[in-house]
C-alpha cells in the first residue's frame, strides 16, 4: 500500500518541469501538441487529465481574448510591430513565414508513436472523459485553444492594419510564397457537378 504512494511526490516534481515545450520556446502548446512532442509529455498525459499539469497561457493571449480587435496604442508601424512580436513568440511562426521545423516522415512517425504512448498512459484513468470534465482539465484545454485562436485573430488584425498603413514586416504580411512548389492549383472542382 505504501509503495504506491512513493511515486506521487516524484510525479508532482516532474509536473513542475513540464509546463513549457521541450525546446525551451515560449510557444503555447495545446494538450495534443504536448503529448506528441516528447516521451515526457506523452507519459505525463494522465497528469494533464486530472488537471495537475496545465499549460500556462501568456498574458498577451489573455489580452487578445479580452479584445482581439483593440487598436494599438501608438497606431504607427512601430506600434503595430511591437504588438505583433509578442504574439509571434506566443503562437510561433505565422502562415506567411516559411516553417523552420518542417516535419518529415520520421517526425510524423515519432508523433504518432508518442500519441500512442500518451493514449496508453491515459488509459490508466478509468472514465477519463468524466475525470477530465470534473477536474476542469477539459475546460482549461478549451481555454488554451480559445486563447490561441484569439491570438491568431489579433495578429491577423494587426497585420491588416499594417497593410493598410503600408508598413514593412513584421507589421504586415511578408508576402513570401510558403507553399511547396509541387502544389498545383486545380482548374475546377474535384467532384462531379451538374
Amino acid at each position: 500500500m505504501h509503495k504506491a504512494i512513493y511515486p506521487l511526490p516524484l510525479l508532482f516534481l516532474l509536473s513542475a518541469c513540464l509546463t513549457s515545450p521541450a525546446d525551451g520556446s515560449s510557444k503555447v502548446q495545446t494538450t495534443s501538441e504536448a503529448k506528441r512532442e516528447s516521451i515526457t509529455g506523452a507519459v505525463a498525459s494522465p497528469l494533464r487529465d486530472v488537471n495537475v499539469l496545465r499549460t500556462k497561457i501568456p498574458p498577451i493571449l489573455l489580452e487578445a481574448m479580452a479584445d482581439p480587435y483593440q487598436r494599438p496604442s501608438p497606431a504607427t508601424c512601430a506600434g503595430i510591430a511591437a504588438a505583433i512580436v509578442p504574439l509571434n513568440e506566443a503562437l510561433g511562426a505565422d502562415l506567411d513565414h516559411p516553417s523552420e521545423d518542417e516535419q518529415d516522415m520520421m517526425d510524423k512517425g515519432k508523433g504518432a508513436a508518442l500519441g500512442a504512448v500518451a493514449g496508453l498512459a491515459s488509459s490508466v484513468i478509468p472514465f477519463r472523459s468524466w475525470v477530465r470534465q470534473l477536474s476542469g482539465a477539459e475546460r482549461h484545454d478549451s481555454l488554451v485553444t480559445d486563447a490561441v485562436l484569439a491570438g491568431a485573430v489579433r495578429r491577423a488584425y494587426m497585420k491588416g492594419l499594417g497593410e493598410a498603413k503600408s508598413c514593412r514586416p513584421p507589421a504586415t504580411a511578408s508576402h513570401v510564397r510558403t507553399a511547396p512548389d509541387n502544389v498545383v492549383p486545380t482548374q475546377g472542382p474535384r467532384y462531379p457537378v451538374r
